[in-house]
């Protein structure tokens, strides 16, 4: 626990001398939230009927921005040969890089979220059901991601097969997410939307880190 949570540090203050990914993820998010009313016009209802499922794919899609890098760097120079070498074991060093991807990139988007909702006309009463969507989904996604950019590694063009992998199984998020914002938009408990949401989240932590370690392993 102690090489994990060291290798997770050293994520993080990576993540923290290189600020640009996670402004780049932010600075999408709410461009285009703030590029729906120019396309469906100004009206409040319609905006409001949209923003759901609008927040939940703009912010699935702010997320996938740095996962093409996530394990490049680290295969180039060497040091992700050193971290499997290391003890620590693949699935271990895959959990922390989606544990450090979810810190920098998804925890960022939800912060964001009061902002990209007051301009899709987001009722401020499904704010916070919004921002537990966002987090539970986007934690599904840096879990999927990792896995996805462990199973495109050294692959040519793999910054595009790395989407098609990964943003088909997060469908069920986006689904379950936008559904219980909806209930909260509309005075409903959101309750059950955002329990199928932590059962993805909770299926996906074992399964996906053992996924991207064995991918890992064979690179």
């Amino acid at each position: 626990m102690t090489a994990w949570l060291a290798l997770l540090g050293h994520e993080l203050r990576l993540a923290m001398r290189h600020p640009a990914d996670t402004l780049a993820a932010v600075m999408f998010f709410v461009l285009v939230a703030t590029l729906f009313p120019f396309g469906i016009g100004p009206a409040p209802e319609a905006l409001a009927r949209l923003a759901p499922g609008a927040l939940l794919a703009a912010a699935l899609l702010a997320a996938l921005l740095p996962l093409d890098r996530l394990f490049g760097a680290d295969a180039e120079d060497g040091t992700l040969d050193q971290l499997l070498l290391s003890g620590i074991g693949p699935a271990a060093v895959a959990l922390a890089k989606a544990t450090a991807h979810w810190l920098t990139t998804g925890l960022p988007l939800l912060l964001a979220t009061p902002i990209a909702g007051a301009m899709l006309n987001l009722p401020p009463a499904a704010w916070p059901a919004a921002m537990a969507a966002l987090g539970l989904a986007t934690g599904f996604l840096s879990l999927l991601g990792t896995a996805g950019a462990a199973l495109t590694l050294g692959a040519r063009r793999g910054g595009v097969l790395l989407p098609l992998l990964v943003l088909p199984l997060a469908i069920p998020a986006v689904i379950f997410g936008a559904a219980g914002i909806e209930a909260a938009a509309a005075g409903l408990s959101p309750q059950p939307y955002l329990l199928l949401l932590g059962a993805l989240l909770a299926a996906a932590l074992p399964l996906a880190p053992l996924a991207a370690g064995a991918a890992l392993r064979v690179e």
